[in-house]
């Protein structure tokens, strides 16, 4: 009976991740890597400051991480993760418009 279990996890990895592959599946690993790295750079940089920090590569991260799963989610017919990768763009780019906002009011003030 294990023996079955096993062929059968095996038999499922194999179609999902063998038989399925394309660049699609490609693309899709990658967004999920750029999605990946917006965490550990979240992480690098508040080890390095003893305190949660969130740096401006983290939102940079997130939208090309986010944007690559649109273009996934939007190929593959997901209408969850369209949804939610389409909204989190949008939180993603407002959040950077606050960034560039507060570094260019704050230029002037440095001069």
């Amino acid at each position: 009976m294990l023996d079955t279990l096993w062929q059968a996890i095996a038999g499922y990895v194999h179609d999902v991740f063998i038989l399925q592959f394309d660049s699609w599946i490609a693309l899709g690993f990658a967004a999920q890597g750029l999605f990946f790295m917006r965490f550990m750079v979240q992480w690098i940089a508040s080890e390095r400051a003893g305190r949660s920090v969130v740096p401006h590569a983290f939102w940079l991260f997130s939208v090309g991480g986010g944007l690559l799963l649109l273009v996934y989610a939007i190929h593959r017919r997901d209408p969850v993760i369209i949804a939610g990768q389409a909204l989190g763009l949008l939180i993603y780019s407002r959040n950077l418009h606050f960034i560039r906002r507060e570094r260019s009011s704050a230029a002037p003030a440095a001069e």
